[in-house]
């Protein structure tokens, strides 16, 4: 046997070496991943945690809290600066403060990686992180986190998208902090009252921390000039809530979520699982869903 045949043969069947992810930010997002991604962490999980990923690190601005937060959850995994995340990792998932998007994307996008990111509403006013991904090979990635069907508003909008619209009703403590709120007092509420009517841009102004769905929304489909977004804050509802309406000349789609808070009351729970998701369909032999 040849030496290029007998290297071959003893490279089969090796499995190749897991995909390393870090995560930037722990909030409750963050956590939520990390306690994912450890084996042996949650119930029935026989010890794989998300096959093929391996998470070697995490970044935070209180790097003794992190710590003491993840040895509490179970999870063993060092916390690092955030300029240290990208030498670690062939993948960054993004889910910090919106401001701190950039300090987080370039390293990563230089060295021609891949980026998930969260604060999608910050990407707006950011497009140059776009360019520097083409340029050197990078990827950004958005998850579909707490809306749904961005798989179906993308393929129409393939042939062209008439129009979209997104209601979305949140209880008012959900919305707190709002820069649009300002000075505006929503605890008293006994009805629905709408707080926003406009552009997926104007919204992702005004609720950086509320309403990324907006921009995911107006990325997959026909831009943030023209998607319409409403915004309620509605004391009768103890869910996030967001419908989409969209025509177009090969579907017409209306669609609608419910997402059970997490302990941040700005996001569902479903966003930190639509990134695991999303992660275990990087190397799963099969994937469904575009």
């Amino acid at each position: 046997m040849s030496a290029a045949a007998g290297a071959a043969t003893a490279g089969l069947g090796t499995a190749p070496a897991p995909v390393r992810v870090a995560i930037a930010g722990l909030g409750a997002i963050g956590l939520e991943l990390a306690r994912r991604l450890t084996p042996g962490l949650l119930p029935g999980d026989a010890g794989v945690g998300v096959p093929g990923m391996r998470l070697v690190a995490v970044a935070a601005r209180d790097r003794e809290r992190a710590a003491a937060t993840l040895a509490a959850a179970g999870v063993t995994v060092p916390v690092v600066t955030i300029e240290e995340l990208e030498p670690l990792a062939d993948i960054v998932v993004e889910c910090a403060p919106a401001a701190l998007l950039p300090s987080i994307a370039e390293p990563v996008l230089r060295a021609g990686k891949e980026l998930i990111v969260l604060s999608v509403g910050a990407l707006l006013d950011r497009l140059e992180l776009v360019d520097l991904a083409r340029a050197t090979g990078g990827r950004i990635t958005v998850p579909t986190g707490a809306l749904l069907g961005l798989d179906a508003v993308a393929a129409a909008a393939e042939s062209g998208i008439d129009s979209v619209k997104l209601v979305t009703r949140k209880p008012p403590l959900g919305l707190a902090g709002a820069p649009h709120l300002a000075g505006r007092d929503l605890a008293g509420l006994t009805e629905a009252v709408q707080v926003f009517a406009g552009t997926a841009r104007g919204a992702a102004k005004g609720f950086p921390a509320n309403l990324n769905v907006s921009v995911a929304l107006a990325l997959a489909g026909i831009g943030p000039d023209r998607t319409e977004v409403e915004i309620w804050a509605d004391p009768a509802v103890t869910r996030n809530t967001h419908t989409i309406t969209l025509r177009s000349p090969v579907a017409d789609l209306t669609m609608t979520i419910e997402n059970v808070p997490s302990e941040n009351p700005k996001t569902g729970r479903i966003t930190a699982l639509s990134v695991v998701s999303l992660l275990r369909k990087r190397t799963a032999p099969l994937a469904v869903g575009s």
